[in-house]
């Protein structure tokens, strides 16, 4: 954040034509796209490593491979997601040192905390569905019938499965993040916020059934509580800011 002031500080007095701002632009694209490759690279290379990870939620369940390649398929999958989701802070920041020159003082002192705080609890969502979510909602499917078939699972649809979820559950943790937006913007008051919490639980229940890939009532009932939270916490936040 600090050096982020500085190229403010340093930058804020001078004007650069359109060629310069995308010229500028175009260096931080490719920077960031280098930092991505660089780490689905690293891992790619790690990637029995990361299956790992993912399959241990899933405990005694056997997984086939029903197709020739599918395992290596997948793999380049699992690299790919885990080089986006590991370079996103890197890439965010590369984002950020092209427009904080163009923004206020007053801009950026709201800017920064924002994006360092949707960062933090996209991560916080990632910890959360793999420790929480994904448990609860394997440990329904796997008991459901247990008794009558034995639960031999594709190893994509499984990877699917885990992926989808971690993502949705992430993006859902943004709530927070888009209330402090329309806040700081004076487009919806937490007063507003609070006044039609009713409509909230609805929007959450159906939002809660929507992002989770999986049917079983424990998920979506932990989605839907976690989903609450977050939008009183937004709340909590405004009332803090005095927004």
């Amino acid at each position: 954040m600090k050096k982020m002031k500085e190229v403010y500080n340093q930058t804020s007095t001078n004007y650069m034509s359109v060629t310069e701002h995308l010229g500028e632009l175009r260096e931080r694209i490719l920077t960031a796209f280098l930092g991505f490759c660089i780490t689905t690279i690293i891992c790619l290379a790690y990637s029995k490593q990361l299956t790992f990870i993912l399959q241990k939620p899933a405990i005694g369940i056997k997984f086939l491979q029903l197709a020739p390649g599918e395992y290596l398929f997948v793999s380049i999958k699992i690299a790919i997601y885990s080089g986006i989701v590991l370079s996103s802070p890197f890439s965010i920041y590369q984002i950020m040192l092209f427009i904080l020159p163009g923004l206020t003082k007053k801009e950026s002192n709201y800017i920064l905390p924002i994006i360092i705080g949707s960062i933090i609890l996209f991560f916080v969502g990632l910890s959360f569905s793999y420790k929480v979510l994904i448990p609860a909602a394997l440990n329904f499917l796997i008991q459901y019938g247990s008794d009558i078939i034995e639960p031999i699972w594709s190893f994509e649809e499984y990877i699917n499965f885990i992926i989808l979820l971690l993502l949705n559950t992430s993006i859902s943790f943004q709530i927070p993040i888009l209330q402090i937006l329309l806040g700081i913007t004076n487009i919806i008051n937490r007063e507003n916020m609070l006044k039609y919490w009713k409509y909230i639980v609805f929007i959450s229940t159906i939002i809660g059934a929507i992002i989770t890939p999986s049917t079983d009532p424990i998920t979506q009932i932990f989605m839907t509580t976690t989903i609450m939270l977050l939008y009183f916490s937004g709340i909590l936040i405004l009332k803090i800011l005095n927004k």
